[in-house]
């Protein structure tokens, strides 16, 4: 709860500060905050470098969705290469840790990192993880659930991939897995419920491709049925871009890597492999089944309704309107048990 009424109270100032240059929201972006405040579902990405995220999906859910959207990169890409300069190891990673939330600032989403150091290709998971220190890297991902909450996560890899791909990229998947299993028990990492609470996902999903089955045809045979796929070509009008544009934009800042990318306009699928948990009814919906309104919460439906109207009455030429409404939402938050 503390955690949304602080994100209600950065969306309620319209600005959000950088240093001293506060960043100028237009009507379209306060609309567009006043109905991602109205969503109280949550999504956890988790991969193994920088550039290993989708930023379609990412960019869809944050967007699209209005879902609270982070990336977890284990790594900060110290062992990757470096296309811009002569920096390489730590001050690469410094490099590519900035280059993660420039897109991370494009497309919606949050970043998270672990303690895991990138220090090259690996051949094996099982090296890996050795060479991590698989408890204290788990430990981090169990940290980064429990205090965000997903009703979902997400792998890029999948983890039943040993020795097929770059053993970081099948450990991560490894690692996800595992932590989605220990974060609801409060056996597990107890030093961390000082701070934070067990806190259980819902499901996790495999995000795959026709790429991890080797070819078009492959996937098309595949057994699809716990499988959800979902069209992030969505069209913003208020923002006049697409979200394959929005994430073009975001892929094109790991600029260090040679990532930059054209977007596109259409229909684009995504495809989710259930790994964890139920498997939703529509097999279009990640979040089928699952409460994102404010009535998960007690007492919670009336900020919803109140969220609501004022998403109704929002004035595009007056955005200051709403303020006394959000003011009166902000009250009722902090009355919430």
């Amino acid at each position: 709860m503390r955690l949304i009424i602080t994100l209600f109270f950065f969306l309620l100032t319209f600005s959000v500060s950088f240093g001293q240059k506060p960043q100028r929201l237009s009507s379209a972006d306060i609309y567009d905050e006043i109905k991602e405040l109205q969503v109280l579902g949550s999504a956890l990405y988790v991969a193994a470098h920088p550039d290993d995220e989708n930023t379609r999906l990412i960019s869809w859910l944050a967007s699209s969705k209005h879902i609270r959207t982070a990336y977890l990169s284990l790594t900060r890409g110290d062992g990757g290469q470096n296309l811009i300069g002569t920096e390489i190891a730590e001050l690469l990673g410094v490099i590519r840790t900035q280059e993660l939330l420039a897109a991370r600032r494009l497309d919606g989403g949050h970043q998270f990192f672990s303690r895991a150091n990138d220090f090259g290709y690996s051949k094996h998971p099982d090296e890996t993880l050795r060479i991590w220190n698989k408890n204290e890297v788990l430990s981090d991902a169990v940290r980064a659930i429990r205090r965000w909450q997903p009703d979902v996560i997400i792998t890029r890899f999948d983890p039943n991939s040993a020795g097929r791909t770059h053993g970081h990229h099948t450990a991560s998947a490894m690692l996800a897995l595992e932590a989605y299993e220990q974060a609801g028990n409060p056996n597990a990492y107890p030093d961390q419920l000082t701070e934070l609470s067990p806190w259980q996902p819902r499901r996790i999903f495999f995000n795959t491709s026709w790429w991890f089955y080797g070819s078009r045809e492959k996937f098309e045979k595949a057994d699809k049925s716990k499988m959800v796929t979902v069209d992030v070509g969505t069209y913003f009008p208020l923002k006049g871009k697409s979200n394959n544009e929005i994430a073009a934009e975001s892929r094109s800042q790991h600029k260090s890597q040679g990532f930059g990318s054209i977007g596109t306009r259409g229909s684009q699928e995504e495809y989710l492999d259930l790994l964890r948990g139920d498997m939703p009814k529509d097999p279009t919906d990640l979040f089928d089944g699952i409460n994102t309104t404010w009535s998960r919460l007690e007492g919670g439906a009336s900020i919803g309704k109140l969220l609501k109207q004022i998403e109704l009455d929002f004035r595009h030429d007056n955005p200051a309107a709403s303020v006394p409404a959000l003011l009166q939402a902000y009250a009722k938050m902090g009355e919430l048990p």
